[in-house]
């Protein structure tokens, strides 16, 4: 199993977030980081996991990289591609728009054919309204939060890794909740 990782970061959270966390507790799966300023067209033609990540700027839009990404997004085929999706964003600054990011591609995935992976509960977090939401209960994928919460987030990205790898039916390591 493989697992191919894309993301923005404009202020390096969540470069820090893949770096950090998401690549190290991913091990010993391979994981293939491009950032989407550096997406070829051949990249999305994979059969391995898709792991998106995006923080959610200002009021509820796109970080830059993906922004510019994203009319070449929306014409992609995700049928039968498996998708987990994670965001950063500011629940207390940016309470009506928290990870929106989240949501904004999630919607797309779906909409072209893709199965999602990885939904994360709405409980813990004080926020407004998020575009994130599958359901009242959860978001698409993870959320965090970086400027309130950074203390959380890695027994966040623990569990939500942990998650994605029995979704996936990978044996996680003994111990792990």
């Amino acid at each position: 199993m493989k697992v191919k990782l894309i993301f923005g970061s404009d202020t390096g959270n969540t470069d820090y977030v893949v770096d950090t966390y998401i690549i190290n507790m991913l091990d010993p799966i391979e994981v293939e980081v491009i950032e989407v300023h550096n997406l070829k067209p051949e990249d999305w033609d994979t059969d391995n996991l898709i792991i998106l990540g995006i923080p959610t700027w200002y009021d509820g839009e796109l970080q830059s990289d993906w922004e510019d990404y994203f009319e070449e997004f929306q014409q992609i085929d995700f049928t039968g591609k498996t998708v987990a999706v994670f965001g950063l964003g500011d629940q207390i600054g940016y309470s009506e728009y928290f990870v929106d990011g989240i949501g904004i591609l999630a919607k797309v995935v779906l909409e072209n054919g893709g199965k999602i992976i990885g939904h994360w509960p709405t409980e813990g977090y004080d926020y407004d309204e998020s575009k994130g939401l599958l359901n009242e209960d959860y978001f698409y994928g993870l959320a965090l939060d970086e400027d309130n919460e950074s203390d959380l987030t890695f027994q966040r990205v623990e569990k939500w890794v942990q998650q994605i790898k029995q979704s996936l039916n990978i044996a996680t390591s003994q111990g792990a909740n």
